[in-house]
């Protein structure tokens, strides 16, 4: 069993649901991505394992305990981040307040943590001082990164990191995530650009309509003739 796994996961918002006995999990050290065409119910399924969305159907698992009924607050203390899409920084902070604003269940001294997102992103301890609102999109995004690491999670989890951002930026916020994980956090990450993300994902979920379609490694759904053609521009 992964070290986080979401399992048989059903439900959505209102009366309908959404996610169909999907399945998302990843292990310590590990990079999973969850890829599909839009709607496929990806950032839900990513939500529901946060415990943002209730389940009619399914649990939630985190080193062996069962987590489903947690609240999202009360799983970021046991040592899950989420980095939301949008409305992922306080525009109004300085980057080093938003990243202090991620330490705020710690009562321990952050500063060595602080320096650890400072040596990932170099970037962001030059803008130290500076409005989070006045960065590029790829900077916010290493803030909103660097915000959830802050709470020193054991899973690190982002839904579409790379969205609006340029292919260089994309690049780099990956070798990032690369890094992070060589840490021994799992990471587990919703993905628009599919190809790029199996290319350094361990571990691959091709989600339609809310159910599973493949799963396998990043490298072999890389390699499959259907999931290249049907998702992935052949």
């Amino acid at each position: 069993m992964s070290f986080l796994i979401a399992e048989h996961m059903t439900g959505g918002y209102g009366g309908a649901d959404i996610l169909h006995n999907c399945t998302i999990g990843v292990d310590e050290g590990e990079i999973a991505v969850v890829v599909g065409p839009n709607g496929a119910g990806k950032s839900t399924a990513m939500k529901a394992a946060f415990g943002m969305l209730k389940l009619r159907e399914g649990r939630v698992m985190m080193a062996g305990q069962d987590i489903t009924k947690l609240s999202p607050q009360d799983r970021v203390q046991i040592g899950m981040g989420f980095v939301p899409q949008t409305s992922n920084v306080f525009t109004t902070m300085s980057v080093e307040e938003n990243l202090e604003m991620g330490a705020f269940i710690r009562d321990d001294d952050i500063s060595e943590t602080m320096e650890q997102v400072f040596g990932l992103f170099p970037i962001l301890e030059e803008k130290r001082r500076q409005p989070a609102g006045e960065l590029s999109g790829g900077q916010r995004q290493q803030v909103a990164v660097g915000r959830a690491l802050m709470t020193k999670p054991k899973v690190l989890m982002l839904d579409e990191p790379t969205a609006g951002v340029s292919p260089i930026v994309m690049d780099e916020l990956f070798d990032r995530i690369i890094e992070i994980s060589r840490t021994g956090i799992a990471i587990l990450m919703v993905e628009q650009n599919a190809k790029q993300a199996l290319n350094i994902a361990d571990k691959g979920y091709v989600l339609v309509q809310g159910a599973n379609r493949y799963t396998d490694t990043g490298e072999a759904l890389m390699n499959d003739p259907e999931v290249r053609k049907a998702f992935l521009g052949g």
